[in-house]
């Protein structure tokens, strides 16, 4: 079995032996090229346009958790990385570890994806600070990919590239770099497909910070979840762009040994200290030299996690050096004994004294002019631009949704229908004047019970979100309105206009032309507002703990409707007696004298003030959603 990737980018084939069997995969490396590595501007320090050496001294990370009751909670910090130092240069750089988040929380905090809060020591870019906007100049892939499943996978790219590359870029030129990485990435022949497997979602999230062409990038287990034929495609990826002078960090779990073998620096990690830090192809030689037996058809990546977790390799160890283990034990106790006894083999050896040899002066230089900005976010494009790629996209993500604006569609259709039917014809005599307010009545409450679907607006999207605004794609603003008209008003408008039309037609509620579109107006008005209510549940994170029927406050406003049908209706023509014979407890001949007994003012701003108060209520929320989303950030930085 053989892998090849072809490609028009330069690259030397590398065959590479798997620990399972003896199929070769050949695994292309591209050639280093200075002429396309990146020149560091070193002038500017919210710019990172170079090779970049990325170095930690003494970082710390403290998280304070709370526990108990609302009224009586007791809180504690929990410290859950402990003085750790290392340099990262230019090469695949892996970070490894047992299943107890050390290795992504590392990788979070070095690349600049946590709450800095909690963070203590320095981080540097070639000696420097880490510039305040360093989120924004370097590329970072979740775990958990966070592309937009509902559009293509050249799609999710083009939005990457039209947001992230500079206006100063032709679209010519945009194109070409996308074609560029959709050949790198093999995903010409998947480019007009939907990425909705794992593997496929994998490379377009990839395929989406390679196109910004970062100095620096950061994954956290790239490789999680794929098959092999995709991992080897990541990896030899991740190993051509740091030939090409890119600085790659990323975590991974139990690599096979050809995957191992390419990796340039390693960085093992558990219960938040630092095992070993060094030259990958040093670590096996360096655990032997410990005494650890290594057994030659053993992955060397599985001897490593195997000895951190106190198995088999650490547990015979320890036995050889006369320390028999006790069987009842724990295998908790054990694990963090090994790892003490581990750290601080670290911090006595060769190794670490060499790394500190080269730390120390970086450190010494980034003290004598410290800078002290806070993190923040920067866009390379306008607020106009972003506005506009946010609601295409958008328009884009609806289409996928045919099936179910159809559904929503046809709901709203049978909907409209029963309730027509249930008022046919409703006459202009006194028995009709509660049946009118109960049709309005039923029209409010239709237009909130199905608001309540626009919640999903930002709750589906928030993870999406956080990544791409904390990456540069663009400003909270700009997703913020680019969803309300890209998505909310087309997704609100259809039913809302169907459902209205339907209802008023076939009950008979106001024909003239003023009045029906009046009415129409209304109705929308309300459906928007009520729509906002949700949104402010949507985007803060106790969504789902609020109950409903807080969206009943909207049934108050049927009074602008009520304003719209009453005024000047007469129910008592020429106050015919048999007519008035069927109205049992008092007439009601005009709209305007059922106004008044419900004390509603006559007046054209007793109609318009509701109006008012609906734009009040909406702008209110929206708001408060748009103050949520701005928290949504916060919690980051």
């Amino acid at each position: 079995m053989l892998f090849q990737f072809q490609s028009s980018w330069p690259w030397k084939e590398e065959p590479l032996e798997m620990s399972s069997n003896n199929d070769a995969i050949t695994i292309p490396v591209i050639e280093r090229n200075p002429t396309d590595l990146p020149g560091m501007d070193t002038s500017d320090q919210n710019t990172l346009t170079g090779e970049a050496v990325l170095s930690f001294h003494n970082i710390s990370y403290r998280e304070t958790v709370q526990s108990g009751f609302a009224f009586c909670k007791t809180t504690c910090v929990i410290e859950r990385l402990s003085n750790m130092n290392g340099i990262m240069k230019p090469g695949l750089n892996a970070i490894m570890g047992p299943q107890d988040g050390s290795r992504s929380l590392l990788l979070d905090v070095l690349a600049a994806r946590k709450d800095p809060r909690g963070l203590s020591g320095d981080i540097l870019i070639n000696g420097k600070p880490r510039p305040a906007n360093f989120t924004c100049t370097s590329g970072y892939v979740p775990r958990n990919d966070v592309v937009m499943r509902t559009v293509t996978v050249r799609d999710n790219i083009e939005f990457s590239a039209a947001l992230r590359l500079p206006m100063a870029m032709t679209r010519d030129e945009k194109r070409r770099r996308i074609d560029e990485v959709l050949e790198l990435l093999c995903l010409n022949k998947v480019a007009n497909v939907k990425p909705r497997s794992k593997e496929l979602e994998k490379k377009t999230s990839i395929a989406m910070e390679l196109v910004a062409k970062h100095p620096i990038w950061f994954l956290d287990d790239p490789t999680t979840g794929l098959d092999l034929s995709t991992i080897i495609d990541v990896i030899s990826v991740l190993r051509r762009m740091s030939m090409r002078g890119r600085t790659i960090i990323f975590s991974i779990n139990q690599p096979q040994y050809s995957i191992f073998r390419l990796f340039d620096s390693l960085t093992l990690v558990a219960s938040g200290k630092v095992m070993f830090h060094g030259p990958a192809q040093e670590a096996l030689e360096y655990f032997k030299s410990a005494g650890y037996n290594y057994d030659s058809h053993h992955n060397p990546a599985d001897f490593f996690l195997d000895i951190l977790n106190g198995g088999f390799s650490a547990l015979f160890h320890s036995e050889e050096d006369g320390h028999e283990a006790d069987e009842h034990t724990e295998l908790s106790e054990r694990q963090h004994q090994v790892r003490v006894n581990l750290a601080n083999m670290y911090v006595q050896s060769s190794l670490y004294s060499e790394m500190r040899a080269e730390l120390d002066p970086l450190l010494g230089e980034q003290k004598a002019g410290r800078s002290s900005a806070l993190e923040e976010i920067t866009c390379v494009t306008p607020f106009y631009h972003q506005l506009r790629w946010i609601i295409c996209r958008s328009f884009k993500n609806i289409k996928d949704f045919t099936r179910i604006t159809i559904t929503q569609t046809i709901i709203a259709i049978i909907a409209a229908v029963i309730v027509g039917t249930s008022f046919l014809a409703l006459q202009n005599d006194c028995t009709a004047v509660q049946n009118r307010t109960v049709v309005l009545l039923l029209v409010t409450g239709f237009e909130c019970i199905t608001s309540l679907s626009s919640r999903e607006l930002f709750m589906i999207d928030r993870d999406r979100f956080l990544h791409e605004h904390t990456s540069g794609y663009y400003r909270v603003s700009s997703y913020f309105f680019g969803k309300l008209l890209g998505e909310l008003v087309l997704r609100r408008l259809l039913p809302t206009i169907i459902f209205t039309v339907i209802v008023f037609s076939i009950t008979g509620v106001i024909t003239d032309v003023k009045g029906f579109f009046t009415m129409i107006f209304t109705v929308m008005m309300l459906a928007f507002c009520a729509s906002s209510l949700p949104q402010l549940l949507g985007a803060g994170e106790i969504a789902a703990a609020v109950p409903t029927q807080i969206i009943t406050i909207y049934f108050l406003i049927t009074m602008a409707l009520l304003h719209n049908e009453f005024m000047g209706q007469h129910f008592c023509p020429e106050h015919k007696t048999a007519e008035i014979s069927q109205c049992h407890n008092f007439v009601i001949c005009t709209g305007e004298e059922f106004l008044m007994t419900q004390a509603i003012d006559l007046s054209s701003w007793g109609f318009w003030k509701n109006h008012v108060a609906l734009v009040c209520i909406m702008i209110v929320f929206l708001l408060i959603t748009y103050v949520q989303l701005l928290s949504l950030k916060k919690k980051i930085f």
